[in-house]
């Protein structure tokens, strides 16, 4: 399995690396466009939200497909909105995404094609033990206000990814507009924005499965979680072939099919619970 797209570590470093970050995936995408147009072997490239990599989903289970199909996937793990805009592109042959509102659209554009249902979990609010503005407990509205009345420190993905998308939707939802004195955005996953809220000791959202393969070493509790508004939908779309004629669209179905698959289905579910004691992933079926 070829990835694309990187990880860095320490709050200066991630900040400062983004730059140097986009110009890798810059050439990689590029690489990947090349790809498409020149023709490419038995392969698919597959977009998908840094989430799902960085809990570690999908070396778990992409590994199996590789080997039973003989497909090699090459994962671009970005933000669901920056997935969007290669599928846009045709240079993405199957995506995995969490932004609902995004996702419909894509698909309405004529994009994207069988749109299914994969998993879902949930996003949590993480902040500082101490708590300064004092959240714990409430809702995620009353949450977002709290830290807003407080000016209390808040780090953004900032990256137009579907967490990104669902901590603006819910700004919106408080009628808050953040502050830069108090709201940063680290332009980063999520996992590097976990690290950079840590170190700052700054609020954060977050969905739980990263939030569990990275919590070892940080000093982040779940202050909120469990409102309806923080669910978290993971659905897996086609590239629309009728659009783009170069994309795999046989190898994309068969990597599809093997996703939604009762074997694929349960692995999801038992993704590292022995280490949680709960799924990081609530499968489709």
């Amino acid at each position: 399995m070829r990835r694309l797209g990187q990880r860095g570590s320490g709050a200066a470093g991630q900040l400062s690396g983004a730059a140097a970050g986009a110009a890798l995936l810059l050439l990689g995408l590029a690489g990947i466009g090349a790809a498409h147009a020149q023709g490419r072997g038995r392969d698919v490239v597959l977009a998908t939200t840094t989430s799902v990599r960085d809990a570690g989903l999908l070396d778990a289970i992409l590994p199996r497909f590789e080997r039973e199909s003989a497909i090699a996937v090459k994962v671009i793990a970005v933000g669901s909105g920056q997935a969007m805009e290669l599928g846009r592109r045709g240079e993405a042959d199957i995506l995995i995404l969490h932004d609902p509102d995004g996702e419909a659209r894509f698909v309405a554009d004529g994009y994207g094609v069988d749109r299914r249902l994969l998993m879902h979990n949930e996003f949590v609010l993480v902040g500082p033990s101490a708590d300064p503005a004092r959240v714990r407990g409430l809702s995620i509205a009353g949450a977002f206000r709290a830290i807003a009345r407080a000016e209390a420190p808040f780090v953004s993905r900032g990256d137009r990814s579907g967490t990104h998308s669902k901590e603006q939707a819910l700004w919106a939802l408080c009628g808050v507009v953040p502050a830069r004195s108090w709201h940063r955005e680290s332009g980063q996953g999520m996992g590097a924005t976990l690290v950079i809220a840590d170190q700052l000791r700054a609020y954060t959202l977050t969905d739980i499965g990263t939030l569990l393969g990275h919590q070892a070493p940080l000093d982040l509790p779940v202050l909120v979680e469990g409102d309806s508004a923080l669910r978290n939908p993971y659905h897996v779309i086609l590239a629309n072939p009728e659009r783009f004629p170069r994309v795999r669209a046989a190898e994309a179905r068969a990597l599809q099919d093997y996703l939604l698959s009762p074997g694929t289905q349960r692995a999801i579910g038992e993704f590292r619970r022995q280490d949680f004691g709960r799924s990081l992933f609530v499968p489709a079926r």
